[in-house]
């Protein structure tokens, strides 16, 4: 709370100064900008602010007037009152009591209750408890006491209704008073034989109860099952494992009673649990393959390489295996780098159309540029695609998009063309590819310039295909702290070349682009 003198004084330099709210909260440290937005306006509409802040409070006076009300007549127990009204705190119930109720003193100690009950009162409430209509909480709850104490007075009534050893002695001096308290016995051994077969129930409710929570507790540590969980959701697999985990302390009728589950169900699941896993040395391959695609290889790929190690298995398998032992390919999405710098040559026609399947190499090319950003810079790479197989014919890697980086990859991929080869090269409208020297390169070669429509990536869908793959695979979700630019620009390179050589792909039938080069017979 803020006093009159520093509430005016936040005020007036608002207004005397006409300074910011901003700057008034810079200056004083205080308050916030809420808070001084309304002492301003008070101060507009009033022409002065309140000097006596009292801060209204959320209980209501009848609320206050129960709690107090209900502290008195319940042995004057500030925490119980709290407890079993839901509110206030326990130091605002003290201030209440001691306005509401000054000569009233409060005592409550800790060991014993200050309510007493009387016998029917106990009798009644150990009955409902044991007759299980409600919890047991809920009981002690409406009569204001603890469970504790609740179960407390069913030992002592229980202990009462028993019928104690006698000696020979007592037998003998009991003899002549036998007759006389003949009523009176007939009643107890009635009152015994119905509270014993109250503490028989009360037994079997508890070892019941005892199970359950035993289950609870190993679905939690086993298999993972929250403890809030119904006993109704488990499979017959989960039951399975819970109910042979607990076999050894309880009997197996009993937690096939409980869990709803009938005994032929359990032996199916038991011969299941017990059965060696047939994938294991599957398990084995798809690790390996997995760790030596560098995490790269997703299920299908993963089921191309098991495939040609010669291993006949469903896609699927492969999948579930992978689920199973948490190999999972990162992949994130990014902001692509634009190279578009407006129109800066006359456009070129769209000759491709999205038609990016060629029957012989050196037909069609693709071309385009992509960022990446590390911590040690910005490094950029441009390189040139067939569309016979995604074969990266040329490439080159630098730190700036400038006209060198793809005039001088261009020039690379022109001198393995051989003679009579004039492929179609395609890009996106870049400056790149629109300067002097891209466009006389070009020409010299006798290559035909085709262009994507402005903004439409789809028009050179493959190429930005092989960006993401690549991406996914080498560079994102990496840690690059530490790495230099030189250190990067090698390890991008050596990826290229591995995606050359090595990486399958499932359209070239599980074969990477120089292995179905060479299956085709042509020079690699």
């Amino acid at each position: 709370m803020f006093t009159y003198q520093e509430r005016i004084k936040a005020v007036q330099l608002v207004i005397q100064y006409d300074m910011s709210y901003a700057t008034v909260i810079r200056e004083l440290g205080y308050p916030s900008k809420g808070a001084l937005i309304n002492w301003y306006k008070e101060y507009i509409e009033n022409g002065d602010l309140h000097k006596d802040f009292i801060r209204k409070s959320k209980y209501s006076e009848e609320e206050r007037q129960k709690a107090v009300a209900y502290y008195l007549e319940h042995g004057k127990c500030v925490s119980r009152t709290a407890r079993i009204l839901g509110y206030p705190s326990r130091p605002e119930l003290d201030a209440w009591i001691k306005e509401l109720a000054p000569e009233e003193k409060k005592y409550c100690r800790s060991g014993g209750s200050l309510i007493k009950y009387t016998r029917e009162q106990k009798e009644k409430a150990v009955i409902s408890l044991c007759s299980r209509s409600k919890p047991a909480k809920e009981v002690a709850n409406e009569i204001g006491v603890s469970r504790e104490v609740l179960y407390n007075w069913k030992r002592q009534l229980l202990k009462e209704g028993r019928e104690p050893k006698m000696t020979k002695k007592d037998k003998v001096s009991n003899t002549s008073t036998d007759v006389k308290h003949e009523g009176q016995t007939t009643d107890l051994l009635a009152e015994k034989e119905h509270l014993t077969k109250q503490v028989d129930e009360l037994q079997k409710e508890i070892y019941r109860l005892q199970l359950e929570r035993d289950i609870l507790e190993k679905a939690a540590e086993i298999i993972k099952k929250e403890k809030g969980i119904s006993l109704a959701t488990f499979t017959n697999h989960e039951k399975a494992i819970v109910i042979n985990a607990l076999r050894e302390k309880y009997f197996l009728k009993d937690l096939l009673q409980i869990l709803h589950m009938a005994k032929s169900s359990y032996c199916y699941q038991a011969f299941i649990l017990n059965k060696s896993d047939k994938y294991a040395d599957l398990r084995k391959e798809v690790k390996k393959a997995f760790n030596g695609s560098s995490s790269r290889y997703g299920y299908r790929r993963i089921h191309s390489v098991i495939k040609l190690a010669g291993t006949v298995i469903s896609e699927k398998v492969i999948r579930r295996i992978m689920k199973e032992e948490q190999l999972i390919v990162p992949s994130i999405r990014r902001r692509k780098y634009n190279s578009y710098k407006g129109e800066i040559s006359p456009e070129v026609a769209n000759v491709i159309h999205r038609d990016f399947h060629a029957d012989k190499p050196n037909v069609k090319w693709l071309s385009d540029i992509t960022e990446f950003h590390i911590p040690a810079g910005k490094i950029y790479l441009s390189p040139i695609i067939d569309c016979l197989d995604g074969l990266p014919v040329s490439w080159t890697i630098g730190t700036s998009p400038d006209a060198e980086l793809v005039n001088r990859m261009l020039d690379e991929a022109i001198s393995v063309l051989k003679e009579g080869e004039h492929p179609v090269i395609h890009s996106d409208r870049g400056s790149h590819y629109r300067w002097p020297g891209w466009i006389e390169r070009v020409e010299k070669a006798q290559l035909t310039r085709s262009m994507s429509k402005k903004g439409c990536s789809p028009d050179n869908s493959a190429c930005e295909g092989f960006f993401g793959r690549l991406k996914n695979e080498m560079f994102y979700n990496r840690h690059w702290t530490g790495i230099t630019i030189n250190q990067f620009i090698k390890q991008l390179d050596e990826y290229i070349k591995w995606y050359s050589s090595k990486r399958i792909k499932l359209s070239l039938g599980g074969m990477s682009p120089l292995d179905y080069r060479r299956s085709l017979g042509l020079a690699v």
